[in-house]
């Protein structure tokens, strides 16, 4: 494990965290692709959109629209204009999923080609496709950064569990075609930029850490509802997506154990969130007979959510380990660190990396041991005060966003080294946009 860099440092070429690294974006402009999530819904996205605001680019970005919220076809949103597509998310294997990444890619050069000119274009995985549309603008003068939310491979081995076949090596080379294309690369950890440097075959000078971070302004604790707990002393939360490898279905037996192995009834369990799973871990609760003790709320406005972390007394993180979860920050442990929360995890190289002290870990997949650590911390408000305390100071910290700022700044000072405006204005070596 290449573990957490030091605070105050990146691993960027020695940029650093103040904030005072980065170029002048003036008179340039940047367009982002993102194929997963509606912005900004994707809270790292817009992030780094406004991040780039600040630095005085023109900012695009080109998403599918969202189903609930992020429905208008153009919005322009703090500065930052927003290009959306409609898309029908993939069913039925592999067929579903070429028709949603081939209408995505479809969209996508239709709505590139009605911005017009850019300085850089960077695309967002999964999947990883978007180096088609970026090499296509990189021949019109634009420089590539391709920020890799996820590794591809490693999602297709945990997801579907089909072992290294056809499909999974396909994945492989359309993630090596994506990194020769890029002209530097984004990673979320240590674990990705290492992945880059050494299957990527990227030069470690070219590989930023741009860390995900919560947004302190959405999350700050606020007082506790003790009615949330349902009549119980203690309260349970879990937030995220509920997808295959997300582990709910982990943590749902990990609590019909600390019922029926611990003897423990005194807790409320709240589940926020949603996806592919959802009904079937609503099913499995059902099965488990833990529907009087778990709620699932779906998605919550913010100040819903906001109300359950502040009243939760310990907060679970069951992702199973394999081979993408091992590797991954996990945006839940975040959110849980900035409101003060208690974690209970499996034990995974970033998970560590991210939660440190503010988490207990049980050994992978060992939903016993779990259940034995939420009943730990339940008897010891104490530890789960002192844990809570170490998660804030840790994302006041190393681990805050104005790193990541410094990251992504030093990021495109490299992409844009030497290369010319959008509107044919020369560059530092004076070069001309090729067309």
């Amino acid at each position: 494990m290449l573990g957490d860099t030091p605070d105050g440092e990146t691993p960027s070429g020695g940029i650093p965290s103040d904030g005072t690294a980065g170029p002048d974006g003036a008179g340039r402009r940047a367009l982002i692709l993102v194929e997963n999530l509606s912005v900004p819904f994707d809270r790292r996205v817009w992030q780094e959109c406004t991040t780039l605001r600040d630095a005085g680019w023109d900012v695009h970005v080109i998403c599918p629209r969202g189903t609930k919220r992020d429905t208008e076809a153009e919005a322009e949103i703090d500065g930052v204009r927003i290009h959306r597509y409609p898309l029908r998310a993939a069913t039925g294997g592999p067929a579903g999923y070429l028709r949603e990444y081939g209408s995505a890619l479809w969209h996508t050069v239709r709505l590139a080609r009605k911005v017009g000119p850019v300085d850089v274009v960077h695309a967002c995985n999964p999947p990883d496709l978007l180096f088609l549309p970026a090499r296509w603008l990189k021949r019109r003068g634009a420089r590539f950064v391709f920020d890799q939310h996820d590794l591809v491979p490693e999602l297709y081995l945990s997801r579907f569990g089909r072992g290294e076949d056809l499909l999974y090596r396909a994945v492989c080379a359309l993630e090596r075609m994506t990194y020769r294309a890029a002209d530097v690369v984004l990673a979320t950890n240590e674990s990705y930029r290492d992945v880059a440097v050494r299957r990527g075959g990227r030069r470690p000078e070219d590989v930023f850490v741009v860390r995900s971070a919560p947004d302190i302004d959405r999350f700050h604790p606020v007082p506790p509802e003790p009615e949330l707990k349902n009549g119980k002393p203690h309260l349970l939360c879990y937030l995220g997506v509920m997808g295959p490898q997300d582990g709910v279905d982990y943590a749902l037996r990990a609590l019909a154990k600390l019922r029926d192995e611990l003897g423990r009834t005194d807790w409320h369990a709240v589940f926020v969130g949603a996806g592919d799973t959802f009904d079937a871990m609503v099913e499995l609760s059902r099965r488990l007979g833990l529907s009087e003790q778990v709620r699932f709320t779906g998605r919550i406005p913010d100040a819903d959510l906001v109300r359950y972390l502040s009243t939760a007394d310990v907060c679970l993180s069951p992702d199973p380990h394999n081979p993408l979860n091992d590797v991954s920050t996990m945006n839940k442990v975040l959110e849980y660190m900035v409101m003060g929360r208690p974690i209970v995890s499996f034990d995974l190289k970033e998970a560590r990396v991210s939660a440190g002290d503010a988490a207990v870990y049980a050994p992978a997949n060992d939903e016993s041991a779990f259940a034995r650590l939420v009943a730990q911390l339940l008897d010891d408000p104490e530890k789960r005060a002192l844990m809570g305390k170490i998660g804030q100071e840790r994302i006041g910290g190393p681990l805050s966003w104005r790193n990541s700022q410094a990251s992504l700044r030093a990021a495109y000072t490299t992409a844009c080294r030497e290369r010319p405006a959008a509107d044919g204005r020369s560059g530092p070596a004076g070069r001309r946009p090729r067309h």
